[in-house]
């Protein structure tokens, strides 16, 4: 719809031209309006920035050029002389096209709070415009819907964030946990290297105790052995 529109107010804008005074500039115009036509899109605006090397305020050829780069895919230099043309045009209705023309552009590039306030100057000029009034209305909608989608991708990557900061924070707990077992197995190993010099010191005691006492046991029965291997004495006779 929009581009449709937009050859539809090149045409008025063309026939005006054509009633014009035949002077240098206008001629030009009129020669890229029969190339244009031809789609020769690209000597038709050769023919327009002729014209304006004639006669700089020649709107028509400002806002042609403008709709020529738009046919020609340059959609940033036909922006640009649309508004131009919509600046310098003193007609209300022109200047209500060349706005609706920079409306329809930023609309196609998604570009909706330009368009809208193109749309809104568009209908200041010419309120009874309605195919700018429902281009408006739909540009507000596809805004609203732009915006709302921006912000569900935005929560998605927040809890997507959020889970990728829950699962770091999760694997962080494991780490530490692994590390405090790790630390108090260390330290446990640590206490039974201490321990066990005094457990070895301590069973080395016994172990020598027992042996002074089995070298006592063995000293007292070899006494007594050697005690029951002596001659008895005889006994003395009682005196008188």
């Amino acid at each position: 719809m929009g581009k449709t529109r937009l050859i539809l107010i090149l045409l008025a804008w063309m026939a005006i031209a054509a009633t014009a005074q035949a002077q240098a500039d206008r001629q030009h115009v009129r020669k890229g309006n029969q190339l244009f036509r031809k789609g020769d899109f690209a000597n038709a605006a050769l023919e327009y920035q002729k014209a304006l090397s004639a006669n700089e305020n020649n709107t028509q050829a400002i806002y042609n050029l403008g709709v020529t780069a738009l046919q020609q895919g340059n959609d940033s230099l036909a922006v640009e002389q649309f508004k131009t043309a919509g600046k310098m045009e003193p007609n209300k209705i022109r200047k209500a096209q060349a706005f609706h023309n920079i409306g329809v552009v930023m609309q196609m590039h998604r570009q909706y709070g330009e368009a809208i306030e193109a749309y809104k100057e568009a209908l200041r000029n010419n309120p009874a415009d309605n195919e700018t009034r429902y281009n408006l209305v739909l540009c507000k909608r596809q805004q609203k819907q732009d915006q709302q989608d921006q912000q569900n991708q935005q929560n998605q990557q927040n809890q997507q964030n959020q889970n990728d900061k829950d699962k770091n924070q999760d694997q962080d707990k494991d780490k530490k946990q692994n590390q405090d077992q790790n630390k108090d197995q260390q330290d446990q190993d640590k206490q039974d290297k201490q321990q066990q010099p005094q457990q070895q010191m301590s069973q080395d005691n016994a172990e020598r105790l027992l042996d002074a006492a089995i070298q006592e046991e063995k000293r007292t029965q070899d006494k007594l052995q050697k005690a029951m291997q002596l001659p008895k004495r005889k006994s003395l006779q009682k005196n008188w």
